[in-house]
């Protein structure tokens, strides 16, 4: 079998040596050409694939940190409208409650002028009693005085005497017990 092997080896050589010659192949052209190549191949790789992969990974890597930032520019985002719709909230919870203590106050304040303003009122009326009762008084003893003198009067006229300052004072108390009597 290593001999089959081998003869086949053997054919495919020859197959390829006769092949080569019908062409024109040349060993030390096939060679030289061998090696241009792995020369080319090793600038191109060297200074050529190198830097373009590693402008490529450049640019990949500046892609994927932009993305990683434009989610976390997006995630920040996020949070800010979060807080805010937080601080609104709050705000408006502040100013209402700012507003209802402001109309508990005013509501204090009207309660205690109010009250003030019917203490006064309560005050005015008092004095107005006060005076219309003095007023009273003072008109009744005005009004006692002036019947005591009519009584005197007439009582002069009526008995046609003169009244002495005595008979005037007792009439004129008479007048006057009977006038609180009544």
């Amino acid at each position: 079998m290593q001999y089959q092997i081998l003869f086949a080896a053997g054919d495919l050589l020859e197959l390829a040596k006769s092949t080569g010659e019908q062409f024109g192949f040349q060993k030390q052209l096939f060679f030289s050409q061998v090696i241009s190549f792995c020369v080319v191949c090793f600038l191109l790789h060297r200074f050529a694939y190198k830097p373009i992969l590693k402008v490529l990974e450049e640019r990949r890597t500046k892609i994927a940190e932009s993305l990683a930032n434009a989610e976390k520019i997006k995630a920040d985002l996020a949070n800010a409208q979060v807080k805010v719709q937080e601080i609104l909230t709050q705000a408006g919870a502040q100013g209402n409650k700012m507003i209802e203590e402001a109309r508990q106050s005013a509501a204090k304040v009207l309660e205690v002028e109010s009250q003030k303003a019917i203490a006064t009122a309560n005050d005015i009326i008092a004095k107005a009693r006060q005076a219309s009762e003095a007023e009273l008084v003072r008109m009744k003893t005005e009004l006692r005085k002036e019947v005591g003198r009519l009584v005197v009067n007439t009582t002069a006229k009526v008995t046609g005497k003169v009244l002495t300052a005595e008979d005037q004072g007792r009439l004129a108390e008479e007048t006057n017990r009977q006038l609180a009597a009544n």
